[in-house]
């Protein structure tokens, strides 16, 4: 009887825990033969990648380097349960046609949900109104300002990627007219999408909401400046669960200052954001730590859908979520 392919896990256990259930390691032992190594014993993991034609990997996984991937011969795929493949895969995997696929439209539906409940939660004073309910403040004045609703307002999204998708989906229920400055969008998938494209300017100028969901690339250094940002309408909602990279901090902080629109921010210049950061002291803003990718249900949906990619990929099936090099210039 032909043995099963060698499946080197990289996980180290903690992660493990976090995204593969007891059902989801009962189908990779189905489909392969599981090596699971201390990861942190840099021969083990060697030993593991020259032996295996599939590797599982994810959050605090060794970086593939080409170094590794080239005592790695029989390997053909990469399974992420993680986002990004940029930084824990060296290019040298696709240079070798060894196929990567990776789990961010999983994390994408975690990010895409907490984008609208902070988009409800900053049209809607709720904290403002659930803290002083416990200071004691009275009725009266805490429904002086009762908040706007998210149904039939302008959302405008920065980047048309995952997350934005999924993002899109949740808004379609509140009538939103959607629009999407991504320079890489096509018109044809635009009208697929039913979002209008326009300009950065016209977009943060006529959105009561923004979203931006923009990628790291060399092009987005700094995209959103103090010029977008002056545009923002008061009242509106600034929402950035993408990364700090694509925004100008300092001039988001003065714009802030000034009060007149609400934010929400998941992502910093600094992580973990100093306890000294001017950001804690504004009344105007919401903080989360870069939790946004992060459920029990979207980890555990990780680590199934990457093994299910393992099942296709040794029944010689296609992939479902294959990072081509092509795509790969594109992405976060």
């Amino acid at each position: 009887m032909t043995s099963l392919p060698a499946i080197a896990v990289l996980l180290p256990d903690e992660t493990w825990r976090q995204v593969i259930s007891p059902e989801t390691a009962h189908m990779l032992e189905r489909v392969g033969r599981p090596l699971r190594i201390d990861v942190a014993n840099v021969e083990a993991v060697r030993q593991a990648l020259a032996e295996a034609e599939v590797t599982l990997t994810g959050w605090k996984s060794p970086k593939l380097t080409a170094d590794l991937l080239n005592g790695a011969p029989r390997l053909k795929l990469i399974a992420h349960t993680a986002g990004s493949v940029k930084g824990p895969i060296d290019p040298a995997a696709w240079e070798r046609g060894i196929a990567v696929t990776h789990a961010a439209d999983l994390i994408a539906d975690a990010v895409a949900e907490l984008c609208l409940a902070l988009e409800l939660l900053c049209l809607r004073p709720v904290r403002e109104m659930d803290c002083g309910m416990r200071a004691g403040t009275p009725w009266g004045a805490l429904r002086a300002a009762p908040g706007e609703l998210l149904r039939g307002k302008r959302v405008g999204l920065v980047g048309a990627g995952y997350v934005a998708r999924k993002h899109l989906q949740l808004l379609k229920p509140f009538g939103c007219d959607v629009a999407v400055y991504d320079p890489f969008l096509s018109e044809a998938v635009a009208v697929a999408l039913g979002v209008r494209q326009v300009g950065l300017n016209d977009l943060f100028r006529d959105s009561k909401v923004v979203s931006n969901h923009a990628p790291i690339t060399p092009q987005t250094k700094g995209l959103i400046g103090a010029a977008q940002l002056a545009q923002l309408q008061p009242g509106s909602v600034f929402i950035n669960t993408a990364r700090a990279y694509t925004v100008d901090y300092a001039a988001l902080l003065a714009e802030l200052r000034s009060g007149r629109f609400t934010a929400a921010l998941d992502v910093f210049e600094q992580e973990p954001l100093p306890t000294d950061s001017p950001f804690l002291q504004l009344p105007n803003v919401i903080l989360t730590p870069h939790a946004a990718g992060h459920s029990v249900d979207s980890h555990l949906a990780q680590g199934q859908a990457m093994v299910e990619e393992i099942a296709r990929f040794l029944a010689g099936e296609p992939l479902r979520y294959r990072v081509t090099r092509e795509q790969l210039a594109l992405m976060a």
